[in-house]
């Protein structure tokens, strides 16, 4: 049991019951608006003079099966409002017992409704819910109901991959003279993992500071701009994992990725602002970097299995953006672009092909991972997509704990997957980052990249934790303007 209690929505003041009360309903809305637009195409599709009518015949029953969903996501809408108490996950074919077990648990203790819930299962719970009414029909089963917004959403990224591009080509005209340097890989690698973990390159001094001349340009006054990025990480561990790194030869790092593409954030709850973040591009981008040292020969990702949290990674969304950055009108870029674009894409697709980069599950892997036909690869990474603190991985997913100590560094990307290295639970923001991370710990080596945007803080000094409760309350926790990088090795064996 956590020594203490979980972040919930009983809290008025909380960013869990803001979430509740507006983050997800929003969301929601948006998936019944898509499958109504869906419906009325397949519709009009159905009613064209051209469809067969064996075709229209799979329409009607796609339609169909879209207004089953439709009133079933209502349903979830109106019930979330009124706090009802959450139900069992069906029999859908895909594992549910985790889930229904901690509902049983949660329902003996009175905690089994949408505001009182634990908030990391309620929020888990939600999005296997939603798998769950696509699952029970015939015609849905593989759909992503989050796979346009996230096209969408990356589309606008495209002057910022451009610029990212045009960065890497330099660099790599000065690899040479880099490499043979390791101070001057230090200091990209500090601007990589910047990158990486804001998630947004318009800020970076990589971006200009590329030939040899300007990196020793960078080791001085580029630090200024360090520095003031550096007032907005509470926990700063690069020095440590950069130690760390430079003492491999040849290592395994893994990415366990969170977002593909852009992720649309709504920030303190406020309709009107939106804040973008860039993160698969940038994670490929930082892992490409890390190949290019002695240091790293293999790096592999670890995606979702399932729509997860909107805009989660899918192994579908890692092939479409390997595809998708290679069109040549898909980001509106210009000839040159385009083409600097591509060379550092096909030089990913190379990787790929080579094992130098893969994928933890195939890249064709289906939704929910193939079914009967389901490898032991995608077993193994079902464990993402359960409600399950990490610091339950040895005792739920041994095998995936055992492949994960294979590697020398496993980056946790982004702010869900902090919540569950943490457990989700309201430790002082002054915890040690290796007492949060309980049975964890010292597991393998561990580098948590995080911007803030949920209550669960650790591994911060407590001088500064107080400080900034006092002059902001919570927001500091949940803007999303502070971050986190936190490093733990793994114990001595």
């Amino acid at each position: 049991m956590p020594p203490f209690p979980p972040y919930d929505p009983t809290d008025t003041n909380g960013f869990s019951y803001k979430t509740v009360v507006h983050r997800w309903p929003v969301i929601i809305t948006g998936v019944i608006d898509r499958m109504h637009r869906l419906s009325h195409d397949l519709v009009l599709e159905a009613n064209a003079s051209t469809t067969d009518d064996a075709h229209k015949a799979d329409l009607n029953v796609k339609v169909t099966e879209a207004k089953t969903i439709i009133a079933s996501i209502s349903r979830l809408k109106y019930e979330m409002g009124r706090d009802y108490v959450l139900q069992p996950i069906p029999s859908d074919g895909e594992p549910n017992e985790l889930y229904n077990a901690e509902l049983e648990r949660l329902a003996e203790n009175s905690k089994n409704t949408w505001f009182t819930a634990p908030w990391l299962f309620a929020e888990c719970y939600l999005y296997r819910l939603l798998r769950s009414y696509f699952l029970q029909t015939t015609q849905w089963t593989l759909f992503d109901p989050f796979q346009s917004q996230k096209q969408e959403t990356f589309q606008q990224s495209g002057k910022a991959i451009a610029q990212i591009a045009k960065s890497m080509h330099e660099l790599k005209t000065e690899h040479a003279k880099v490499e043979s340097d390791p101070s001057k890989l230090a200091v990209l690698f500090k601007e990589m993992i910047q990158m990486c973990l804001w998630g947004n390159a318009t800020d970076l001094s990589l971006l200009t500071h590329l030939s040899a001349a300007d990196i020793e340009h960078l080791q001085t006054v580029g630090k200024d701009a360090q520095a003031a990025r550096r007032d907005f990480i509470l926990r700063d561990d690069q020095e440590q994992v950069w130690k760390h790194l430079s003492s491999l030869n040849g290592g395994r790092v893994d990415f366990v990725l969170d977002n593909a593409g852009f992720e649309v954030q709504l920030i303190a709850c406020s309709l009107a602002f939106h804040q973008r973040f860039l993160q698969l591009f940038t994670d490929l981008v930082f892992a490409d970097f890390l190949l290019s040292t002695p240091y790293v020969s293999k790096v592999v990702f670890h995606p979702k299995l399932i729509p997860w949290f909107v805009s989660d990674v899918t192994p579908s969304d890692f092939a479409n953006t390997l595809e998708i950055l290679l069109e040549p009108t898909f980001l509106s870029l210009t000839e040159e672009e385009q083409t600097l674009l591509s060379e550092m894409v096909l030089g990913w697709t190379k990787h790929y092909e080579e094992g130098v980069f893969s994928l933890s599950v195939p890249m064709t892997t289906p939704l929910g991972g193939g079914g009967s036909d389901l490898d032991a690869a995608a077993d193994l990474a079902r464990f993402w997509t359960e409600h399950s603190p990490y610091w339950d991985m040895e005792t739920l997913a041994p095998e995936l704990w055992k492949e994960l100590r294979k590697s020398d560094l496993v980056i946790f990307k982004g702010d869900l997957n902090y919540r569950k290295l943490t457990g989700d639970i309201q430790w002082p923001a002054w915890t040690d980052f290796g007492e949060a991370l309980g049975a964890l710990g010292g597991s393998f080596p561990i580098l948590s990249l995080r911007t803030n945007k949920a209550d669960v803080v650790v591994g911060v000094a407590r001088d500064v934790a107080e400080k900034l409760d006092a002059e902001q309350g919570k927001q500091w926790r949940v803007d999303g303007r502070y971050a986190l990088i936190s490093f733990l090795p793994a114990a001595a064996s």
